[in-house]
């Protein structure tokens, strides 16, 4: 049973609807499901959050709307007002837009289909609907303190499911099997499931930054690439490790020694205040000096949060490494080098944006691994 902590939905409404005066609008309508939950802890399959300066109307239908209650009373869910959806969640909608004179309304339009916004439309035709992006999104990527907690508690864990990974890997099992016995592993420490499908990827297929497990057994001399996670309280963690079966040849060791140089480069990188794509390239630098720059295939890292993919973007300039750093910010840290017929090394740990610099909340030991 994890130790589940009371978000502060209050803050972070409070943030968002603070914002939307500055993108000059009267009112946000929050449809994509983990902003929702971000915002007042709802989980179900159906809902919109309406927010304006100073009013949280949550419509739902007949499915979730005694049960929200129940949570807002019992302090679950955050305080908002529970609007009923009777028949259709559009005429539900204009209708409240109507009643309270919301006139130019922002929708998020990385999830609003355009057949949705459509529908809307021909319900609320006063109402003049505005295209937003990330305006949840900005928020999500700098945590607040009980975020924190979760974060460290669940490196944490993931760390020492890394340390046990001599004894996952061995005993001759197929990719398959290390895979699933990862995922066992994750269980038993507490997670809720993977935060993504594990990779363990063996020999010439660890060339393939996203290999999906096989029957192949590794042999002597691969290099075995384990990359995977974990969700705890609905946060997801990753890291990579890298094993090698027997002594490593010399190319693995070159592998191996320009990634991890990289990788303290890119964590040596990071403070509030630099972009982004500065972190990814204090990474690449070394391994182009390696002679290797061309082996690394991927940006150097990925926000962390409710989903396993989150800003900010660590990545080139081109790539959209453009975000700012800030203190709060969770990301990985994980540079890779590839070479087809060889095989491929990634190292990645879980880093936390501090105001002086950064704390590298997975502790597991980086050092390759024989088994």
């Amino acid at each position: 049973m994890t130790h589940v902590l009371r978000p502060d939905w209050a803050g972070r409404l409070q943030r968002v609807q603070s914002s939307l005066a500055a993108d000059g609008l009267d009112a946000l309508v929050v449809s994509t499901p983990l902003n929702l939950t971000y915002l007042t802890g709802f989980t179900g399959s159906a809902g919109l959050l309406v927010l304006t300066s100073h009013s949280r109307y949550l419509l739902l239908d007949g499915r979730y709307e005694v049960a929200a209650r129940e949570r807002i009373a019992g302090g679950t869910l955050a305080r908002v007002t529970v609007e009923r959806v009777e028949t259709r969640f559009d005429m539900s909608l204009a209708a409240l837009l109507a009643r309270e004179g919301l006139a130019h309304v922002g929708f998020e339009a990385g999830h609003t289909t355009v057949a949705t916004l459509g529908r809307w439309q021909s319900a609320a035709t006063a109402v003049r609907f505005q295209a937003t992006e990330r305006i949840v999104e900005r928020w999500r990527a700098v945590k607040d303190a009980g975020e924190m907690v979760i974060f460290r508690r669940a490196a944490r864990l993931l760390s020492d499911v890394a340390r046990d990974l001599g004894r996952l890997v061995g005993a001759n099992r197929t990719e398959r099997e290390i895979a699933a016995a990862i995922d066992d592993a994750l269980l038993g420490a507490g997670f809720e499931g993977p935060s993504f499908p594990t990779i363990v990827a063996s020999g010439p297929l660890s060339a393939h930054p996203h290999a999906r497990p096989t029957d192949r057994r590794p042999v002597a001399g691969d290099l075995v690439l384990l990359d995977f996670g974990g969700v705890l309280d609905g946060y997801c963690v990753d890291l990579t490790r890298m094993a090698v079966v027997g002594p490593p040849g010399p190319e693995a060791v070159a592998l191996y020694e320009g990634v991890a140089a990289a990788h303290q480069a890119a964590i040596q990188a990071v403070r509030p205040g630099v972009v982004a794509w500065t972190i990814d390239r204090a990474a690449r630098q070394v391994l182009e000096d390696r002679g290797l720059g061309t082996a690394f295939a991927h940006g150097t890292g990925h926000g962390l949060g409710l989903e396993i993919h989150e800003a900010p973007r660590i990545a080139r300039a081109e790539s959209d490494g453009t975000d700012t750093i800030e203190a709060g910010m969770v990301f990985t840290i994980e540079p890779g080098a590839y070479r087809e017929h060889v095989g491929g090394v990634r190292l990645e740990d879980d880093v936390l944006v501090t105001p002086d610099g950064s704390e590298v909340l997975t502790d597991a030991p980086r050092a390759l691994l024989v088994v």
